[in-house]
């Protein structure tokens, strides 16, 4: 064999192996390209939210393919009861009006309870539960947990407490395919959700964390009690103005003035 012919041999064989390098080079920026454009367009979507009306979630649909019968009246914040903005900011997020999204006091309080050898408690806020509820699905492990928390800071930015507050209250379920304040006032108190009573909103309220499970037509004993209690931390809530935010915007961003 000749110089030549070895040459050309090493050619064929350094060819030979470019070529699979090549290939998955190009599929890798070609799903670096898709990932790109679906995070332009989330962002893009999110904007446009600030004033749309939210038109569905993963959720609803996953719901409605599931068998259940699907409910949802979409209203505006101004048409909810103040007292039911007042109760979930008191069952879950009680210092939703402080907070960028995130609160990072909460999360570091349940991780010092954890290396203490406590429960892991959850510490996930309102705007993240919103950025859930709009955005992803649930499970999804770490990797639906971080998209939940970017765009958690996104939106509290981007709409503001009174939007993510609407939002929230708009794609909530409360169990049975019962989607947002207005078709859950109907069904579980047959009741515009603007003529909730503080007592109502404290119910509807106490089975956020597991509407599948618990009930409030009517409430056992432990929603009873749970409701009970969270009567008494709505006072408190709007005693210290932890909802002015949401409710009274203007007094709140003039508290917030150095």
């Amino acid at each position: 064999m000749g110089p030549d012919a070895v040459t050309d041999t090493r050619y064929e064989e350094s060819r030979t192996k470019v070529q699979p390098l090549r290939f998955v080079l190009r599929w890798v920026w070609r799903l670096i390209r898709i990932a790109l454009l679906i995070f332009v367009l989330a962002h893009v979507y999110a904007i446009l939210l600030k004033w749309v009306p939210v038109p569905g979630s993963i959720t609803m649909m996953e719901r409605t393919l599931g068998g259940h019968e699907f409910r949802r009246i979409i209203m505006p914040l101004d048409r909810i009861s103040p007292h039911l903005v007042t109760a979930v900011i008191a069952a879950e997020d009680a210092r939703f009006c402080q907070h960028d999204g995130i609160d990072f006091e909460a999360v570091q309080k349940a991780v010092e309870e954890r290396e203490r050898g406590g429960r892991l408690r959850g510490a996930s806020t309102i705007t993240q539960q919103t950025s859930k509820n709009v955005f992803f699905w649930n499970g999804g492990g770490y990797v639906r947990k971080g998209g939940e928390a970017w765009f958690a800071l996104f939106i509290d930015g981007m709409w503001g407490k009174r939007r993510v507050m609407e939002n929230y209250l708009n794609t909530i379920e409360w169990g049975d395919g019962i989607f947002g304040a207005e078709a859950a006032s109907r069904v579980r108190f047959g009741k515009r959700a603007a003529d909730l009573t503080e007592r109502e909103a404290a119910l509807l309220a106490a089975v956020l964390p597991n509407p599948h499970k618990w009930r409030v037509d009517p409430p056992g004993p432990y929603v009873s009690g749970r409701a009970g209690t969270l009567q008494a931390r709505m006072r408190v809530v709007a005693n210290e103005g932890l909802d002015d935010c949401v409710l009274e915007p203007e007094k709140w961003q003039a508290r917030q003035q150095p």
